[in-house]
């Protein structure tokens, strides 16, 4: 008597429909991309470019990069605003600009500042004035929750 054997062709179907059944979609892929070639584009310059991130508990201020350099080198800083105030302290409405990105005119004191909520220390960005670059830029971060104030989400950008 014979045995069937199974149909290579059926089989590497339902492999091929398991597969791709688990695939994701990356929805900001788009995006990023963009965003991605706008950095590159970026004119160099004596100026960084600052991502603001507001948390209710945290008390730094947010992401800071070179011009032309991706969000995944920027640096998590705290402000010196001894020359010039923050642009929400300076409104006198802290966290109205969360989400929020400049170009920002200072530079790295090479001092790290201690923030306590976060039992971390952060490199101290000496903060000279600012221009606000978009009220709602591109999304730099794996979840949107890291954009919600409330949430104590302190994930790097991608």
């Amino acid at each position: 008597m014979m045995k069937s054997k199974p149909f290579p062709l059926l089989g590497s179907l339902c492999l091929l429909i398991v597969l791709t059944g688990c695939e994701t979609v990356d929805v900001g892929a788009a995006g990023r991309a963009e965003m991605n070639a706008a950095i590159q584009a970026e004119v160099p310059g004596d100026y960084f470019v600052g991502r603001r991130m507001y948390k209710k508990d945290y008390k730094m201020w947010g992401w800071v990069r070179e011009p032309g350099q991706p969000w995944k080198t920027a640096k998590h800083v705290m402000l010196n605003e001894q020359a010039k105030l923050a642009p929400d302290r300076e409104a006198g409405k802290i966290g109205s600009d969360n989400n929020y990105e400049y170009r920002l005119m200072g530079g790295f004191s090479g001092e790290q500042v201690y923030e306590p909520a976060s039992d971390r220390f952060y490199p101290e960005f000496v903060l000279k004035g600012y221009e606000l670059k978009s009220t709602a830029p591109a999304r730099i971060y794996s979840t949107t929750r890291q954009e919600d104030p409330a949430i104590r989400i302190l994930a790097p950008p991608m």
